[in-house]
């Protein structure tokens, strides 16, 4: 959605600027891929290295969206900010970087989740959603926009939408309560490869942990996990047990250090007891709170049938083992 900012035959006199909005002209190009990229048919759409966009919930059941001004193309219809991306910017920085310099959204007060990508071969538009972690107010940054709001999801439908944002958002909307997580029986992961791991259990956790925070960061394939769209950042549980608890930490510090290390889309789970207790705790509680599909990584098959039992999905050792790094 929101791919060609200014049509070309697009009249230069532009409306008022009401009060508290930036005021001067539109910017000019400021990087190669603000610029019109052109099909083998003719057809155009702004950004020459694609377009990104951002879809934010707040967690309470509403979306932010723009009200495009109105000498914009499709103007005086709703969608979401974005625009071109920068020469060298993946889609995720494109989309953040849009709209924080169109609607003040600050990168630090989102989870990234997914990506679902519009593809004319000739250009790219990719749609990043994400989840306010904090409460936020979006602030109009240029004069791409009439208004910035938090909508109703429910009330979406009923505005005049962009084109490409209103065929969109069906699926989109179904992607909102999409919130993957994945739950890590470490004890099982390390010890499905003889690598030494008995000889230092604690150590074998820490590269476990430290593999598993390098893949939350690239996100995981859409095809991995059956889910739609391009690609999705779920949440990770790691759950550790006995002494791996200590994971790296050699004063002993233990379950402080582990918690401390995680990152906000890893977090670690110390099992006071049972390892297998713990998991389908953890297990039980993201189902309840709504962070589904839930995924238990084990082999263990007494394990894999009682999270089973409670709506969860299981994956073998061999799936995470391969993508560590």
């Amino acid at each position: 959605m929101g791919d060609e900012r200014h049509d070309e035959q697009t009249p230069l006199e532009h409306p008022p600027v009401p009060p508290g909005r930036p005021s001067g002209p539109p910017p000019g190009p400021r990087d190669p891929g603000d610029a019109w990229a052109y099909g083998p048919d003719g057809r155009k759409a702004w950004g020459l290295f694609g377009a990104a966009g951002l879809l934010v919930d707040d967690g309470a059941g509403r979306v932010l969206l723009q009200h495009r001004v109105e000498w914009s193309h499709y103007g005086g219809t709703w969608g979401i900010p974005g625009g071109a991306r920068h020469q060298h910017e993946d889609a995720v920085r494109g989309a953040l970087r849009e709209s924080a310099e169109e609607a003040g959204v600050p990168a630090a007060a989102l989870h990234v989740r997914a990506t679902s990508v519009l593809d004319l071969d000739f250009w790219t538009y990719t749609t990043v959603l994400a989840t306010a972690t904090r409460p936020f107010e979006p602030v109009l940054g240029d004069r791409e926009s009439l208004a910035l709001e938090w909508v109703p999801v429910g009330a979406v439908d009923a505005l005049p939408l962009h084109p490409g944002f209103g065929s969109s958002w069906p699926a989109l909307r179904q992607a909102l309560d999409v919130r993957p997580t994945i739950i890590v029986d470490a004890a099982n992961v390390v010890g499905s490869e003889p690598d030494g791991w008995w000889r230092d259990r604690a150590g074998a956790a820490a590269r476990l942990l430290a593999g598993v925070q390098a893949i939350a960061h690239e996100g995981t394939p859409a095809s991995m996990l059956g889910l739609p769209f391009a690609h999705w950042w779920p949440r990770w549980n790691v759950v550790l047990e006995g002494a791996a608890r200590a994971a790296d930490d050699p004063s002993g510090r233990g379950a402080e250090h582990a918690m401390s290390a995680s990152s906000a889309a890893v977090e670690v789970t110390i099992a006071p007891g049972s390892g297998d207790d713990a998991i389908v705790e953890t297990t039980r509680r993201a189902i309840e709170i709504g962070a589904a599909p839930a995924y238990v990584v084990t082999a263990d098959r007494q394990l894999r049938d009682r999270v089973s039992a409670l709506g969860a999905e299981t994956i073998g050792p061999r799936w995470l083992r391969e993508r560590l790094p």
